[in-house]
């Protein structure tokens, strides 16, 4: 999940609010792209990815889910590995923070955009409905605690756990999603996806349904144009489970992707420990 996730994000982030690089006709995942206005390194993954990896090893710390475990990790993988991708105002807010006990208390959460939902996917790997819909909830609430920015966090959450439990065929995941969680998920997306949260996330959707394949699933979700680094993190995040969807990333997206102290091998570390989590429910 995580390794996928990042290579959607990172080959996104050289498209997002580009259009331009679509037009020129770079969407064809010959290599990662440099985006023409953002510091990025091509290969590099974003705030996507980053708040991912935190959500996840808070999940394999076994640690009792709350705020402030959650704040003590989303300011630990920043601090660890400032990089760039995260909003102006929010990067600069964790340059200045200490701890998740100072994040907390200044953090200002009310947000409806998509940074709750785009990490959310890590959520998925837990055994029940009623507990990724509770844990969704709790991290959300952190940095978005607005109906949209909660609802389209715990839809994000629940579309990895969908295919992580084979609950169903893709087609009928909007469907699913109306069925837990508020909001208008198996209406198919059109145009460009703007920042608010539940934009991307339908769009993520309407990507997976229509595609059998994650090459041409990552095409799709780039052609959307707009927020297409999240649209991509959560459509390959959640698909990498589908059993419907052939997984045949290019090797040489594997092979580029990033690969520091928190790249390529560490989220495939830490995929196999978050994977380790899924229980074998009888439902």
């Amino acid at each position: 999940m995580l390794l996928e996730l990042g290579i959607g994000d990172a080959y996104g982030a050289g498209f997002e609010y580009a259009d331009e690089m679509i037009d020129l006709g770079y969407n064809d995942l010959s290599r990662y792209v440099e985006h023409p206005r953002h510091k990025l390194k091509p290969g590099c993954y974003t705030d996507d990815t980053q708040m991912s990896i935190a959500i996840a090893e808070a999940i394999v710390s076994g640690e009792p889910w709350t705020p402030e475990l959650l704040a003590n990790w989303f300011v630990k993988a920043f601090q660890r590995d400032r990089r760039e991708g995260y909003s102006r105002k929010f990067y600069h807010f964790l340059l200045e923070i200490g701890d998740g006990e100072e994040f907390l208390a200044k953090i200002q959460s009310t947000s409806d955009k998509s940074g709750a939902a785009m990490r959310a996917a890590p959520i998925g790997v837990l055994p029940t409905i009623e507990k990724v819909i509770e844990y969704s909830k709790i991290q959300a609430a952190i940095t978005h605690n607005t109906p949209d920015g909660i609802n389209a966090a715990t839809a994000a959450a629940l579309m990895s756990h969908y295919f992580i439990y084979q609950l169903g065929p893709k087609r009928r995941l909007g469907q699913f999603l109306e069925g837990q969680v508020p909001g208008e998920w198996s209406k198919p997306w059109q145009g460009k996806v703007e920042s608010k949260g539940w934009m991307s996330v339908r769009a993520a959707i309407t990507a997976i349904i229509r595609n059998d394949s994650m090459t041409e699933l990552l095409k799709d979700c780039i052609a959307f144009s707009g927020d297409v680094d999240t649209v991509a993190a959560h459509a390959l995040g959640a698909a990498s489970s589908s059993v419907e969807i052939t997984q045949d990333l290019p090797l040489h997206l594997i092979e580029t992707l990033e690969n520091d102290s928190y790249g390529r091998d560490y989220l495939i570390d830490l995929d196999s420990k978050l994977m380790s989590k899924v229980k074998k429910v009888d439902r």
